[in-house]
């Protein structure tokens, strides 16, 4: 084969090659997982996955539905602690993904 029609060729293929590279560049991570954002406000304490090791609550174990719970009831107390003030900063469908995530993490 003719060396001129070869290298032609492999530049004629050259813009393929570099538009695949770009698309396959521009694809975005997975999503994080829904809760996991609103749940980093609780991982100073409570660990990233619900395992505190300097005293605070240990989350892992626990339901979505009993941290759900026991988040709801914290923004009612007065007068409100700390973690009461945190629970009164989220929506109860906030409140439904943080307990959903921390619920998952083992």
């Amino acid at each position: 084969m003719n060396p001129k029609k070869t290298r032609l060729r492999s530049l004629l293929g050259l813009p393929i090659a570099l538009a695949s590279f770009c698309v396959a560049a521009q694809t975005t991570p997975a999503e994080p997982p829904p809760g996991r954002l609103l749940a980093s406000n609780c991982f100073q304490c409570h660990g990233y996955n619900g395992k505190s090791s300097i005293g605070f609550e240990r989350l892992v174990g626990e339901s979505a539905s009993e941290i759900y719970n026991e988040l709801r009831e914290m923004r009612t107390k007065v007068p409100p602690k700390m973690m009461d003030m945190h629970a009164r900063g989220y929506t109860d469908a906030q409140l439904r993904l943080i307990a959903d995530y921390l619920s998952k993490q083992r």
